[in-house]
């Protein structure tokens, strides 16, 4: 059962859905033992981790999150008319929570459930907004994305919207993000909505570009998913014998992230022993770019309908309104 307190503020629910650990170290250890290792990008996210993506945001390399921004403050109006009244407004993986803060004084919406996998983070962000919000009903839920379908949703007769910014969706393989827009549909109901941010197939010097600053802001959000492996696991990674590599793999239409081991070595995780030889990667994290017909088929096959696009000024990025559709 869910674990529910009064967080720091007392105007904001805490629940913990945090997954046991016993779940994580499986699904690390799944990954490692893969011909191809991987690691899901939700362990990218302890409070290091957040913070470095909110540095990683304002890196002049990274366009995503400005041009979302100038969209989201632009169309604001337009957004709230989409919503309607006094909503049930709900942000998986909402990090600093800084994006909704841009919409809330146009959306008015009666509730808001932000959810993160990073307890301490949340907490820190959902306490500013109730700071800035004081008259609005806040949910802080600690979770993962598989677990929609458990949340602990307000009682309102308002319409519930998922807003769903940054590019997220990208994270997922194409079948993971039509189970995700699934769940989504579920969790909203018939007159429900979702507001996405999603990232537009772009030049490939643009892309690659943004996900190697020089700053190397990226480079160290990639290898502290390490850093936090070692805390949770336990493991012994040295950092120091790894690097981040990102390239945009132009058939798949995706970033890559990776891991690359820098020599042959032994890793200690949970106990178990994993191998890599030297230039051996771990696969960390697709960034997938959508085009609008791409986007308009997938919203169609999870039960909405794209209701009204909106772009920045160069067309790299779009915030869709999507209504949900009859099953």
């Amino acid at each position: 059962m869910p674990n529910t307190a009064t967080a720091i503020d007392p105007r904001i629910t805490y629940t913990n859905m945090h997954p046991p650990r016993h779940d994580l170290v499986a699904e690390v250890l799944s990954g490692f033992n893969q011909p191809q290792k991987t690691l899901s990008p939700k362990f990218f996210y302890d409070e290091q981790g957040s913070q470095l993506f909110e540095a990683i945001t304002e890196q002049p390399e990274y366009y995503p999150t400005r041009s979302e921004r100038m969209v989201l403050r632009n169309k604001a109006g337009e957004i709230a008319d989409h919503l309607g009244p006094d909503a049930t407004l709900i942000e998986p993986g909402c990090g600093s929570c800084e994006k909704v803060r841009l919409l809330l004084d146009v959306l008015q919406p009666a509730h808001y459930l932000a959810m993160d996998i990073s307890a301490d983070f949340l907490l820190n962000s959902a306490g500013e907004v109730a700071q800035a919000f004081p008259d609005l009903d806040i949910q802080a839920v600690c979770a993962d994305f598989s677990q929609l379908d458990k949340l602990p949703l307000p009682d309102s007769s308002g319409r519930r919207v998922v807003f769903f910014p940054g590019s997220t969706l990208g994270n997922f393989s194409p079948a993971m993000a039509q189970r995700f827009l699934s769940a989504v549909r579920h969790l909203v109901g018939d007159d429900g909505g979702l507001l996405i941010g999603v990232d537009r197939h772009k030049d490939t010097r643009i892309l690659d570009a943004a996900y190697n600053d020089q700053a190397g802001v990226t480079a160290a959000f990639n290898l502290n998913a390490l850093t936090h492996l070692n805390r949770i696991l336990p493991a012994d990674f040295d950092t120091n014998r790894f690097s981040h590599r990102a390239f945009y793999n132009t058939d798949a239409r995706r970033i890559e992230m990776h891991l690359r081991s820098e020599c042959d070595q032994m890793v200690h995780c949970a106990g178990e022993a994993i191998t890599f030889r030297e230039g051996e990667t771990i696969h960390s994290e697709n960034s997938y770019k959508y085009t609008h017909d791409q986007f308009d088929r997938l919203a169609r096959t999870t039960g909405f309908r794209v209701e009204s696009e909106w772009s920045d000024a160069q067309s790299l990025f779009s915030v869709y309104f999507c209504r949900a559709m009859p099953l």
